[in-house]
């Protein structure tokens, strides 16, 4: 029993300390990316090239946040059916 308290503290400390800032990291810079694809499409507007590169930028945010929530959603559920399966 003593094991497994353990492991759940290990578990909620790497989540809490590691990876929870670190995802929090990747969706601001998602954010910040898809941010800049707007500018770059507001500040070059008659320069199709650059628009089409700042429209790049905009997909690839949108896309890097699908991914980095779905990861999260996906893995928050993972664990709750794990840890519901543990429990007695």
């Amino acid at each position: 029993m003593q094991e497994t308290k353990s492991f759940d503290e290990f578990m909620g400390n790497v989540t809490s300390q590691i990876l929870t800032p670190l995802v929090t990291l990747l969706a601001v810079i998602a954010f910040a990316l898809f941010v800049w694809g707007v500018v770059q499409m507001i500040a070059f507007g008659g320069d199709e090239e650059k628009r089409s590169i700042g429209q790049k930028h905009m997909v690839w945010g949108i896309v890097g946040l699908v991914i980095l929530f779905g990861a999260s959603g996906i893995v928050s559920i993972l664990g709750n059916v794990v840890n519901s399966t543990l429990t007695p």
